[in-house]
């Protein structure tokens, strides 16, 4: 069974960078796009960056110019570097991918378990 593996989140002060990563667990035979959705307490689930096949991206206007998403095509892992991080970026972030696992026809809905980014002096 295919499933979706983040890291990196963490604490960090204001103004600072964390990295986090995504792959998958298990064979991929096509990703239509992978994306980075948050949820803070208290607000809606929204969409942070996505990052379609072949290389389109898209940002939440709140982290324009201060996130970027990239990927490794080889490695099937997607990235998102944070940088000048804010108190108001403190969310639990998780990975979503719209992919076809190796052996099937069907592209499938992926999230990962969720990674904790606390941004706090």
């Amino acid at each position: 069974q295919v499933q979706l593996v983040e890291s990196g989140g963490g604490l960090v002060q204001p103004g600072g960078s964390l990295r986090l990563s995504c792959g998958f667990s298990g064979s991929i035979f096509s990703i239509n796009a992978m994306g980075w959705y948050r949820h803070a307490p208290g607000k809606e689930r929204e969409l942070v960056a996505i990052i379609t096949n072949p290389g389109s991206k898209n940002y939440a206007d709140t982290v324009k110019g201060r996130f970027t998403i990239s990927r490794d095509n080889v490695k099937n892992t997607v990235y998102l570097q944070m940088n000048r991080l804010k108190p108001e970026d403190t969310a639990v972030y998780y990975c979503n991918a719209d992919a076809t696992p190796r052996g099937s026809m069907t592209p499938i809905d992926l999230w990962g378990q969720g990674t904790q980014v606390t941004v706090s002096s």
